[in-house]
């Protein structure tokens, strides 16, 4: 199961890690996040000691949505050594996930 970030863990859950991160920026009440939850749930059993891949549910934590130009959801961050190194807006296949993760391991 990803990792739940708040505003509050969102510093050094993300940005202090040494490890690639994936966040998924999110709400409960859009449909094409629910299709990609199920994705990040199991892109996060497969990195497990890898990666770190957690959401961001974005109604409860508007902070770093904001801060990173989150404007339409669900949108997915990739970050090495606390910058944005990957962005997908929308739904896309686990591939394009896991191929962002896998060129920075």
């Amino acid at each position: 199961m990803a990792q739940a970030i708040t505003d509050a863990t969102f510093e050094d859950v993300v940005l202090k890690s040494d490890k690639p991160v994936l966040v998924d920026f999110w709400a409960a009440w859009c449909g094409p996040c629910r299709m990609v939850g199920p994705i990040i749930d199991e892109i996060s059993k497969d990195y497990e000691g890898k990666a770190v891949v957690g959401k961001v549910d974005v109604d409860a934590n508007q902070e770093f949505a904001a801060k990173y130009g989150v404007r339409n959801i669900p949108t997915v961050l990739v970050f090495q050594n606390g910058e944005v190194v990957g962005r997908q807006v929308g739904v896309a296949p686990k591939q394009t996930y896991t191929d962002a993760i896998d060129a920075l391991l």
